[in-house]
């Protein structure tokens, strides 16, 4: 049995300036929710979450405009894992779906108290680098887990 688990591992690699880019722009739009309390930037957050969480960065707006930031900027490429960023962005979809369900639950409350723990996880993301996914996953894999006993001896 594993006792212990590091961040989802893919054969895939992406640029990680372009995903801090993306994550910047992610807190900008929960950033925007708060002030406005408008759904519309959290929805068009969660389609963008599903979009990369499904491995189609290519369709993603957000990862778009990063893309283009960055060779605006000039900004070098970055290579990393994409693993631990799928798992953000699935991450991500789940807590923006949270946050409209609360939303249309009249549970205003309880969104603003989400949109901060993204908007918390984004900003990490973008101003140092650290992913706060790759820090929950071994405790998830850990509950989650379930190894088969009649293969276990």
């Amino acid at each position: 049995m594993k006792t212990y688990v590091l961040c989802p591992v893919s054969d895939k690699q992406i640029d990680g300036s372009v995903a801090r880019i993306s994550a910047l722009l992610a807190f900008a739009l929960i950033s925007i929710f708060g002030l406005t309390q408008s759904i519309i930037p959290v929805a068009f957050l969660a389609v963008d979450f599903m979009l990369r969480s499904a491995n189609l960065p290519a369709y993603s707006p957000l990862a778009f405009a990063s893309r283009r930031i960055a060779g605006t900027l000039g900004i070098g490429k970055n290579y990393t894992n994409a693993g631990p960023k799928i798992f953000a962005a699935r991450l991500g979809l789940f807590m923006t779906c949270l946050i409209i369900i609360s939303l249309l639950l009249n549970a205003g409350w309880l969104a603003y108290i989400l949109a901060g723990i993204l908007g918390l996880f984004t900003f990490l993301e973008a101003a140092f680098g650290v992913c706060v996914a790759c820090e929950i996953y071994p405790y998830l894999y850990r509950y989650l887990y379930r190894p088969d006993d009649k293969f276990n001896g």
